[in-house]
């Protein structure tokens, strides 16, 4: 079948909106209509040209909610109509890492996922002439339609908001996942989050969703300070604001009643900086503070701090996909959305269409958009 997408033919150009040629799912695949998707950072760092692990040509876009409209053979967890979102962090329940129990990377794919390729070594999209385009992240939403193995499928409830579910198949799972299931958050605890952004705001909306009692979010936007505080943000830092080391300052903030040590309890990176990282370990509890990582560095980029930090009880940890299982919680955190235990729509700054996606990420890098959303 043929189908409309937009094509990353090399990096750092414009993506491209042109008609491509889709083959149907074979066994063990999905064929999805897709509603809409976001526009992530990562999918911007891929396009730019700054991702190492870049294949070009490639159809990019990890972050959609779509329709079910066809199944290959075998396929038993969705049919045709359902209501599903992409996953990116697949979960076959099969492999070792699904097993464990200790992890939500699952393994069955990995492989031939980071080659843009589908499970059978190949690919389903391919242009008009007939040359093959690469998948991306085992999702490629940035098109009408795609192909997706079964154990990359989330089904949702099906009166759910395309144009605002799609953001949990990556920003929103990432944030709040990274509370719930990676930290594991309990009722009363105290936590800083550097960066507010889209994945900063979302860990603070897990933070007020776990019961956490102070919130302080950490950035160098004065403007994000309203945003913060609209999910549930207690305290706003502005470092360059701050007269002297930051760390201190904060591990300050955080002194309570008879603990006169300080630091708080929680801390999370979403900025990708590892010196940010690094403050954020730091100005963490001695003796039970867990420092999470979420932000992506640059390629080749290493973290570091004095040993002492970590002997005297600090846990640096890190995740991906907020720890979150697709398949088991995906559809969990979209009935959080549906009950209001959540919020997703002020997030959802721009709605655009296809053939305005370039613009969509020209307002991310303008810092206009929280999140903007393709729908189809």
């Amino acid at each position: 079948m043929r189908t409309r997408a937009a094509v990353a033919f090399e990096a750092g150009k414009p993506l491209e909106v042109t008609e491509v040629n889709l083959e149907g799912p074979k066994a063990g695949e999905v064929l999805i209509e897709l509603k809409a998707t976001g526009l992530c950072h990562t999918d911007e760092f891929t396009r730019s040209g700054a991702d190492p692990e870049g294949i070009f040509p490639a159809i990019l876009g990890h972050e959609g909610a779509g329709v079910v409209a066809e199944v290959g053979a075998g396929v038993t967890s969705v049919k045709p109509g359902d209501h599903v979102i992409p996953l990116y962090t697949p979960e076959c329940r099969t492999c070792p890492s699904c097993l464990s129990r200790k992890t939500n990377l699952c393994t069955s794919i990995r492989a031939t996922q980071g080659q843009g390729l589908m499970p059978d070594g190949t690919s389903r999209f391919s242009t008009l002439d007939g040359d093959p385009i690469h998948h991306y992240m085992g999702c490629s939403t940035f098109a009408n339609h795609t192909v997706l193995p079964e154990v990359a499928v989330a089904k949702v409830r099906e009166d759910a908001p395309f144009d605002k579910i799609c953001y949990i198949g990556c920003g929103v799972t990432t944030g709040v996942g990274a509370v719930i299931y990676t930290a594991k958050v309990e009722i009363g605890a105290t936590a800083i989050v550097f960066g507010l952004g889209g994945i900063g705001l979302n860990v603070i909306q897990g933070l007020r969703l776990a019961g956490a009692d102070m919130i302080i979010g950490v950035d160098v936007n004065n403007e994000k300070k309203a945003w913060g505080e609209r999910f549930g943000m207690t305290h706003f830092v502005n470092p360059k604001e701050v007269e002297g080391d930051l760390v201190p300052y904060l591990v300050n903030m955080t002194k309570r009643g008879a603990d006169q040590i300080g630091g708080a309890d929680y801390t999370f990176d979403a900025t990708g900086n590892v010196g940010v990282m690094r403050a954020a370990l730091e100005c963490s509890h001695r003796g039970w503070g867990k420092s999470i990582v979420i932000g992506v560095a640059p390629a080749g980029a290493e973290i570091s701090t004095r040993p002492f930090q970590l002997v005297t009880g600090r846990q640096w940890m890190g995740t991906a996909f907020g720890g979150a299982r697709g398949r088991t919680d995906v559809p969990k955190i979209v009935e959080w959305y549906m009950e209001g235990k959540i919020e997703i729509d002020p997030m959802i700054t721009h709605l655009l269409t296809l053939d305005e996606i370039n613009h969509g990420f020209d307002l991310m890098h303008e810092g206009k958009s929280v999140r903007g959303v393709v729908v189809y």
